[in-house]
């Protein structure tokens, strides 16, 4: 399977767990931007072609990633990875903000 398979195949995951859209050729048209759109998020996907037990997080991907959430009218942005085909699990990566955005409305629940 090549790199655009694994891709797609994460990124059709991600949609469906957050009830959102695969973004048209992974966000390189004009308009849609991103891997993932849903009401408030644009989320850039990530994964590996093989199994890993590492994964490195670049900055640059982070920045685009908010400026196109900007540019798109998203009031928040994360980048979602995996270990690779096997993994069972996927991690997001979101600001502190919205971190401490999370954090208020999980403690104030309880």
């Amino acid at each position: 399977m090549n790199t655009r398979k694994y891709s797609k195949k994460q990124e059709t995951k991600v949609a469906k767990k957050l009830n959102g859209k695969r973004t048209a050729n992974s966000g390189a048209t004009a308009f849609q931007k991103g891997d993932v759109v849903t009401k408030q998020f644009l989320i850039e996907c990530k994964t590996k072609t093989k199994d890993s037990k590492s994964f490195t997080i670049k900055e640059d991907w982070l920045i685009k990633n908010e400026e196109e959430a900007f540019a798109m009218g998203k009031n928040n942005s994360a980048l979602c990875f995996d270990f690779g085909p096997s993994a069972n699990k996927r991690y997001y990566v979101i600001s502190e903000s919205l971190f401490q955005t999370l954090q208020f409305f999980m403690e104030d629940d309880t």
